[in-house]
């Protein structure tokens, strides 16, 4: 082989000999090292320049990422964090080198419009392993000196790149494994050695799911499982979007797939589903790799769209009756967790897929995504899941709380978290040693703190008393729960009153919910009391029953309509409108005025200090009017009430070994003296950041409690008065737990605007200010935001379980 010339580096828009004498100096020992060769380095003058002002920015330290993908193939994991991290740092991706007849290697270096700095190194063609990675050292060199690149952080996806970046001298040392590579497809047989390395050199492993974590979690002292996490408002837009124009002439129903396609689609799963339902459509999106394309399989309804950008998907997945995951099981997708499952539930799209652990765990078990292998499964799981109305099941809101726990904000801000105290221990080493003592690789002194306790639980209500059950129960976790109130169970606390009846404390509590699994749960901590509610309005001098029905109409107006004649009668009372916007169009669109000044008007305007024109659409979401003599006020699957009360319920809840409480307890009045690991808050997320954003505003409530000498006070459990009273309804408590008692005991409920919080108010501008404190908590690590009033949504008890559920499986996950 000829000698090889000397490294030479060249600039655009600067003077090469100009960069040679600013460079000589600190690449002169470089050249030494190799025997011959011929470089060049193009830097783009702006990039370098944007570069250099962020570095005089925060000079705190670079991260300098080794990745076996190309950033601009698919968007993903890495270009998740790193854009992230671009926000505050400078950020080098560099990828595998891409090779070619020129005789010349070089370095292509761009500025994507995040922010990050995206390295190409090209190379000859030809070139042994040994040339072809001294040639990237002296290349990586170039970079370091050119781009002043000193205090770093080396952020690995690609233990290979070890093979060239051994020598260099990070701040800290990390190792991304988002998949197990050496399963993959034309794996390099010397993989696992370079990530045994790799593991000896790295201060943290991050996973990219929970399988993956079981695997390596024992060859490295600081493994943390980081699953997919997703851009829920980006993905979201898809519930809303007109859908991308090349597919509009797709027949429906589509079924829908994204990513990339390779060894890991199970093709012939594929190909069966096309097969068994020729009237369904696949729509499949993405670039294919390291397979032949002539063996996927066609069909007229079998649709290969391409590569598309990430963000045209929420397009594509408008426009899909259901997504998709047809992955095979074999080596290279047992320890995969794809990140396109929450990607298409924060779509609102139904998910099929094949049982991939990290999907049956936790998305399976949470009957997020339904699971099946063989065609005739997977097209019975799609017939069910493109059947079932997610709106009134309760799919999509468990779907929401769910996501609500797994943005990449949060994730981002948890390995950092991380990542500080790994410099922060390597630091305290380095000294350690400098002074003769003997010290071993350790955890990150966050991690390793002896604890008083695994968790804090700020709030002993539903939301926080689930999760610390969960946590303490199934996790083995040591956990403190902590409540301002003199009480566990939150607004659900019942008691006996003076007189011995047992009495809802802050207004009547109706156990009904559909979720099975919801139902299942509780049932573990108490009996029930089979209870269907019923509530009657007074109208006119009359008790009528409420949601209006067939004998609410002939009561109220002296007729005797039968069901087919009560639809008319609506139908003739309607005002249709054509865009739904407020309440009172809801319901005027509904059952027409009359009705709506007779049930509703008044009693929204007590109940909110707002006029129904003033609010949002959704607190009178569906007004259930009905042709038949249904006086049941809910109709779920499940309704009844603890035999025992509620409070019965938690005690039996929170009592385990592992679980304290604490009562009458600000939690920031022991949050120091009593280290906690990690934090549940259900408390009001505003009040946790001091109101940086304002207060967010809340419908508050006074309990007017009577106990009468009399064993019936009035002839339902519920009287609502939709009129001019100051009270909105008044309830009797032995309705509602079948006591027997000689006394009966009421509670009037008054409405108004200060006072502990209840109801959020729904309208736009308050959304828009809960989406800033949504943000900040995002990217607040360690802390878990859950329930009603950390999350500013208005939740029945069943969806704080259910939420609740939902967020105990994602803290699991990492616990």
């Amino acid at each position: 082989m000829p000698p090889r010339k000397e490294p030479e580096l060249q600039t655009n828009g600067a003077s090469q000999a100009s960069l040679a004498n600013q460079t000589e100096a600190k690449i002169s020992d470089l050249k030494n090292l190799q025997s011959s060769g011929a470089y060049s380095l193009k830097i783009s003058a702006k990039t370098n320049e944007k570069s250099q002002k962020n570095k005089t920015l925060n000079d705190a330290f670079d991260i300098v990422c080794l990745s076996h993908l190309r950033w601009n193939f698919v968007y993903q994991r890495p270009q998740h964090l790193l854009s992230r991290c671009a926000q505050g740092k400078r950020v080098y991706f560099i990828e595998e080198p891409i090779f070619s007849e020129e005789p010349l290697g070089r370095l292509d270096i761009s500025q994507d419009e995040s922010g990050v700095v995206v390295v190409v190194p090209h190379l000859p063609q030809g070139l042994n392993e040994e040339a072809k990675n001294a040639d990237l050292r002296i290349l990586i060199d170039s970079l370091f000196a050119e781009q002043n690149i000193s205090n770093y952080i080396c952020w690995y996806y690609t233990p290979m790149a070890l093979a060239f970046t051994s020598h260099l001298q990070s701040l800290a040392t990390i190792y991304d494994c988002m998949d197990e590579l050496s399963a993959f497809k034309g794996a390099s047989t010397a993989l696992k050695n370079y990530e045994a390395e790799l593991f000896n050199r790295a201060d943290l492993v991050f996973t990219g799911g929970q399988s993956l974590y079981e695997s390596k979690v024992n060859q490295h002292p600081n493994v943390y499982a980081f699953p997919s996490s997703v851009d829920v408002p980006h993905f979201a837009q898809a519930r809303t979007l007109e859908e991308a124009a090349d597919q509009a002439h797709i027949p429906h129903p589509r079924l829908g797939f994204f990513g990339v396609i390779d060894e890991r689609m199970d093709i012939e799963l594929l190909g069966g589903i096309a097969q068994a339902r020729p009237d369904w459509h696949l729509v499949v999106i993405g670039p294919v790799v390291k397979i032949d394309p002539a063996t996927l399989p066609q069909g007229e309804n079998i649709h290969y769209l391409g590569g598309r950008d990430y963000k045209q998907l929420p397009a594509y997945l408008a426009g899909w009756d259901l997504a998709m995951m047809p992955f095979a099981r074999n080596e290279a997708t047992r320890f995969i967790s794809p990140t396109k499952t929450p990607e298409y539930l924060a779509a609102g799209k139904p998910v099929v897929s094949t049982s991939i652990r990290d999907v049956v765990r936790p998305y399976g078990e949470s009957k997020l995504v339904r699971i099946a292998d063989t065609v005739a499964d997977f097209v019975a799981a799609a017939e069910q899941a493109m059947q079932e109305d997610t709106a009134t099941s309760g799919w999509l809101s468990r779907v929401d709380a769910f996501l609500e726990q797994i943005s990449w904000d949060r994730t981002w801000a948890a390995m950092m978290k991380l990542l500080d105290s790994a410099i922060a221990t390597r630091d305290l080493e380095d000294k350690a040693n400098l002074n003769g003592a003997i010290a071993g690789k350790q955890a990150p002194n966050v991690i390793t703190r002896e604890f008083v306790f695994d968790y804090l639980i700020v709030g002993a209500g539903f939301s926080g008393s689930v999760i610390a059950e969960r946590l303490a129960r199934e996790s083995g976790k040591k956990v403190l729960v902590v409540d301002k109130r003199n009480h566990i169970g939150g607004n659900a606390y019942d008691h006996y009153d003076e007189n011995g009846v047992l009495v809802h404390k802050y207004g009547p509590h109706i156990f009904h919910t559909n979720s099975r699994e919801v139902f299942e749960y509780l049932s573990r901590f108490t009996k029930w009391r089979a209870y269907e509610h019923r509530v009657l309005a007074s109208v006119d001098g009359q008790l009528v029953p409420i949601p209006i029905n067939l004998d609410t109409i002939n009561k109220l107006y002296g007729m005797n309509l039968n069901s087919f004649e009560a639809e008319e009668f609506f139908k003739s009372l309607a005002e249709p409108k054509e865009y739904i916007q407020t309440s009172e169009d809801v319901v005027i669109s509904k059952v027409g005025r009359v009705l709506y000044e007779k049930f509703f008007k008044n009693y929204t305007r007590k109940q909110w200090g707002l006029d129904p024109s003033e609010l949002d659409k959704s607190v009178i979401a569906r007004i259930p009017t009905r042709t038949n003599r249904d006086d049941r006020y809910f109709t779920d699957t499940y309704q009844a009430m603890p035999l025992h009360g509620f409070t019965k319920m938690f005690e039996n809840m929170l009592n385990h070994p592992n679980i304290k409480v604490m009562l009458n307890t600000d939690y920031r009045e022991i949050e120091k003296a009593i280290p906690c690991r990690e934090m549940v808050y259900s408390g009001p997320v505003d009040e946790f950041f001091e109101y940086r954003y304002g207060k967010l505003p809340y419908r508050s409530l006074d309990f007017k409690h009577e106990t009468h000498n009399t064993e019936v006070f009035q002839s339902a459990p519920v009287i609502n008065y939709p009129n001019e009273h100051l009270y909105t309804r008044v309830t009797e408590f032995k309705y509602l737990t079948g006591q027997e008692h000689s006394k009966t005991s009421i509670v009037y409920e008054f409405p108004k605007a200060e006072g502990d919080p209840y109801y959020p108010v729904p309208r736009p501008e308050n959304q828009e200010v809960y989406k800033k404190y949504k943000a900040l908590a995002d990217a607040t690590p360690g802390i878990h935001f859950v329930g009603r009033l950390a999350t500013y949504k208005y939740y029945n008890m069943d969806q704080c379980v259910a939420q609740a559920l939902a967020t105990y499986k994602q803290i699991a996950v990492t616990a």
